[in-house]
């Protein structure tokens, strides 16, 4: 085995139970949560009981994710695996910056906790949506999203999949091209028409914000949704521009593949992130950890490659 890359999994992977495992088996992960309740009364119970409806406000979902996330990335640390380089997919890179110590795990929730309250209260003049289009090329997606109003391509996920955000009545048109084409849409549960430039006002204040927080240089690379390359200076700039931005994953796993990279432990809810890298790669080895049996499973094929 190579090196590692921890991969911190995004919005929409959520559920209700998510890091409760790890709380009562890995005493980082239960100092994380605790640590967390103290700056958001209430955030545990909505993380383990919380219901489906209400993970889904992203004012929720992005602090209780990011709590899951950071908390299977501690627990790894705890049985002696650590990460060489971080990538997170939108709301996992704030999960990722505080892995690689750009800031500390508490200066990372009070950020993530704006980053959610700012994106959840933008308030679009018209209805906006978001949609995963399968079975047609990047280029294909972007050129049709483009003819229509305020539609964009915005998460190239991976070959065959890419996300499109924008206005909610462009949507039916942009669906029966797609059809025609032999793609398909997938509509997504998402409250916002997120790395749009819908989020442009949002971003800003989000930058504004950031520019009051201790943030540092990375101890270890953490690879940009907005660039697909590392983080170098201007993390402030980066971090608040990527809400509005597009998120280049599939270009980020290529260039951390290219880097030498050829192990990747999605932290965080779900698998995701997995999957989309098994449709990019067919080299590297992939593993998941979003609670106890899934932690003790890959610290087991980790260090057995070792």
């Amino acid at each position: 085995m190579g090196k590692i890359a921890f991969v911190f999994s995004g919005q929409g992977a959520q559920y209700s139970g998510m890091g409760k495992s790890l709380y009562e088996s890995s005493e980082s992960a239960k100092k994380l949560y605790d640590a967390a309740e103290a700056i958001r009364p209430g955030t545990i119970a909505q993380s383990f009981e919380g219901t489906d409806e209400e993970l889904k406000m992203t004012e929720n979902t992005q602090p209780c994710l990011y709590l899951v996330d950071l908390a299977a990335a501690l627990a790894l640390g705890d049985a002696g695996i650590h990460a060489d380089a971080a990538a997170g997919f939108s709301l996992g890179e704030i999960a990722a910056l505080a892995y690689a110590g750009a800031y500390s795990a508490e200066e990372g929730f009070r950020i993530v906790n704006e980053r959610g309250r700012l994106m959840g209260s933008v308030t679009p003049d018209a209805p906006t949506a978001m949609c995963a289009v399968v079975k047609l090329d990047s280029v294909t997606i972007s050129s049709a999203a483009s003819k229509y109003d305020r539609l964009y391509a915005v998460n190239f996920n991976c070959p065959g999949q890419t996300v499109v955000s924008g206005l909610k009545s462009s949507m039916d048109e942009f669906s029966k091209e797609i059809s025609a084409l032999g793609g398909r849409c997938i509509p997504l549960a998402t409250s916002g028409a997120f790395h749009s430039p819908f989020m442009s006002e949002a971003a800003g204040k989000f930058g504004e914000f950031l520019g009051k927080c201790s943030i540092g240089e990375t101890k270890i690379p953490v690879y940009s949704n907005t660039t697909a390359v590392p983080y170098s200076g201007k993390t402030v700039d980066t971090l608040s521009r990527q809400m509005c931005s597009p998120v280049k994953w599939e270009d980020t796993i290529n260039n951390m593949l290219a880097d030498g990279f050829d192990c990747f432990i999605e932290v965080g809810a779900g698998k995701t992130l997995c999957g989309l890298i098994k449709k990019i790669t067919k080299s590297a080895q992939v593993f998941s950890v979003e609670n106890a049996e899934t932690l003790a499973e890959t610290i087991k094929a980790v260090k057995g490659c070792a």
